[in-house]
C-alpha cells in the first residue's frame, strides 16, 4: 500500500486558479456604460405584426406577510408571483425590471401585507409604471393555520395553498379570483358497503377557484377560511398534524360514518360555495390519491351563478 501523502499543499492564488480553469482577461470595451446612451431595444416602435396578450415574469419568489382569522393571525410566508401586461403591436417589448422593482418597493416601503385590496392597488400601480392600460398579477402562497386534535386538543399547524389573481384594465376596472387547495380524508363508500370488516380511505386534494362579487368585504370574511371550511366540512374527516390515540379513534370513526366518493365531494363543496352570496362563479375539483389503486380518482364542477335565470 502507498503511504499517505501528508505534505501540505501549496496552492496558487485565487487569480491564478481562475486562469487555470479558463478565466481570461477582459477584452476591449467599446459600448457606452451610461444608461441614457445605451440602446433601448425594448422601447423600439415599429409594426411588430401582432399585439401580445400577456408578457412578463413568473416564478418570482418573495417573502410576504398575510393575515388570517385563524391562528396564527399574522404570519410571514413565501409568495410565488406572476406579473404580466399586454403590449401593443407597435411595441417591441416590456420593461421586465419594472415588475420586480415595484415588488421590492412595496416590500421595503409600504408595510406590504398581501390582501385583495393591496393586490388591486399593486396591479393598478403596475399598469402606471409600465405605461400600459392593463396589468395582471397572481400570487400563490402556503397559508398556515392551527388545528387541534378532536379529543386531546393538542395543537399543530396545517397548511393549504392559497392564490389571489387580479386583472386590472383602465377602462373596465378589476377582476378578482381567489383559490385554495386543501387536503382532506375520504373513505370509500363502495369499500364500506361490500367489505365485512373495514373500508379503505385515501388522502384527497380539494382545489377551488372562485370569482368574488364587487362588494366582497374581506374585513368581514376571510375567504381562505371560507374555502377551507367548504372543503373540510364535507370530507369524511379532517387532516390533523397531531393525533394521540383517542384522537385517532375519533377521526377514523368519523371517516367511517361519512363515506365520500370523489363525485360526492365536488357536489357537496359546490353546494357550500353556491350558498355564499359573495361568490359569483366557482370551480371545484377533487383528486383522491387512491390507497388500493395505482391511479388517482378525479372529479370537477364549474358553475356560474350570474347565468341563472332571474
Amino acid at each position: 500500500m502507498n503511504a499517505p501523502n501528508n505534505r501540505k499543499k501549496v496552492l496558487p492564488n485565487k487569480f491564478e486558479r481562475h486562469k487555470l480553469f479558463g478565466s481570461v482577461d477582459p477584452g476591449p470595451k467599446t459600448k457606452p456604460i451610461e444608461k441614457d446612451k445605451m440602446a433601448d431595444l425594448q422601447n423600439s416602435r415599429k409594426d411588430f405584426l401582432f399585439e401580445i396578450d400577456a408578457v412578463g415574469i413568473s416564478n418570482v419568489k418573495h417573502p410576504i406577510q398575510i393575515t388570517s382569522q385563524l391562528q396564527p393571525q399574522s404570519q410571514t410566508t413565501i409568495g410565488t408571483f406572476t406579473f404580466t401586461s399586454k403590449i401593443n403591436q407597435d411595441s417591441k417589448g416590456t420593461n421586465m425590471s419594472r415588475f420586480t422593482e415595484q415588488l421590492t418597493e412595496y416590500h421595503s416601503t409600504k408595510n406590504f401585507i398581501v390582501s385583495i385590496a393591496s393586490m388591486k392597488q399593486f396591479t393598478q400601480d403596475l399598469a402606471v409604471r409600465l405605461k400600459q392600460e392593463d396589468a395582471y398579477m397572481e400570487v400563490t402562497f402556503p397559508w398556515f393555520f392551527e388545528r387541534k386534535g378532536p379529543s386531546s386538543e393538542l395543537a399543530g399547524l396545517n397548511h393549504a395553498d392559497a392564490t389571489i389573481k387580479v386583472s386590472y384594465d383602465k377602462k373596465f376596472g378589476f377582476d378578482v379570483e381567489v383559490g385554495l387547495s386543501g387536503t382532506i380524508t375520504t373513505l370509500c363508500p363502495c369499500s364500506k358497503e361490500i367489505s365485512e370488516y373495514s373500508a379503505h380511505n385515501q388522502r384527497g386534494i380539494v382545489s377551488m377557484t372562485v370569482s368574488l362579487t364587487d362588494d366582497f368585504d374581506e374585513t368581514a370574511h376571510d375567504w381562505k377560511e371560507v374555502l377551507l371550511e367548504a372543503a373540510e366540512s364535507n370530507a369524511s374527516a379532517r387532516i390533523h398534524p397531531v393525533l394521540k390515540r383517542p384522537d385517532e379513534k375519533m377521526v377514523t370513526e368519523q371517516a367511517y360514518e361519512n363515506p365520500r366518493f370523489v363525485e360526492d365531494m365536488v357536489r357537496l363543496v359546490a353546494a357550500d360555495l353556491y350558498e355564499q352570496p359573495f361568490i359569483e362563479k366557482f370551480s371545484v375539483a377533487c383528486r383522491n390519491e387512491e390507497s388500493i389503486h395505482l391511479h388517482d380518482a378525479i372529479a370537477s364542477i364549474t358553475y356560474d351563478k350570474s347565468k341563472e335565470m332571474k
